[in-house]
């Protein structure tokens, strides 16, 4: 059995969204190319070794902040898609904030110190996080309790 879905305009700030988190990222990887020059770790190496270069942890501090927005990445736009089905304003207000609290994250994590991850962007993406959870249980409950016609 087919279904259509009717998007609503607002639907369009939720791909917005996606596209500046899209943005995010790329700026995230070239920040990661620029620190690969400055502390001279050649690819295919994706971690430095301490041992090996005195800047290990400030280059892998770079890489492991974009790693592990990649790693959210699936699941955020996920969230965001589903859960904007039914609430687009909510969703797409969510998920810039989700977006600026990556930068954040990044920006901190950037640093060397892996503790400043923790000072906005940890936080705001997990509120940010939980919410756009919230919305796509909400269009699931939807469709289950509803009528069939």
């Amino acid at each position: 059995m087919a279904a259509s879905i009717e998007l609503p305009k607002e639907y369009g700030y939720v791909v917005l969204v996606l596209v500046a988190y899209a943005f995010l990222n790329f700026w995230m990887s070239f920040q990661v190319g620029k620190a690969r020059k400055k502390y001279k770790v050649l690819y295919p190496t994706m971690y430095a070794v301490e041992s090996e270069n005195k800047d290990a942890k400030l280059f892998n501090c770079v890489q492991r902040g974009h790693q592990n927005s990649l790693e959210m990445m699936p699941m955020f736009f996920v969230m965001l898609l589903l859960g904007g089905l039914q609430h687009p304003t909510i969703a797409a207000g969510l998920g810039g904030l989700y977006t600026v609290a990556r930068f954040f994250y990044f920006k901190g994590y950037a640093t060397g110190d892996p503790r400043n991850r923790m000072k906005i962007g940890v936080r705001l993406s997990a509120l940010a996080g939980v919410g756009l959870i919230c919305c796509t249980a909400s269009f699931g409950i939807s469709l289950v309790v509803r009528e069939t016609l």
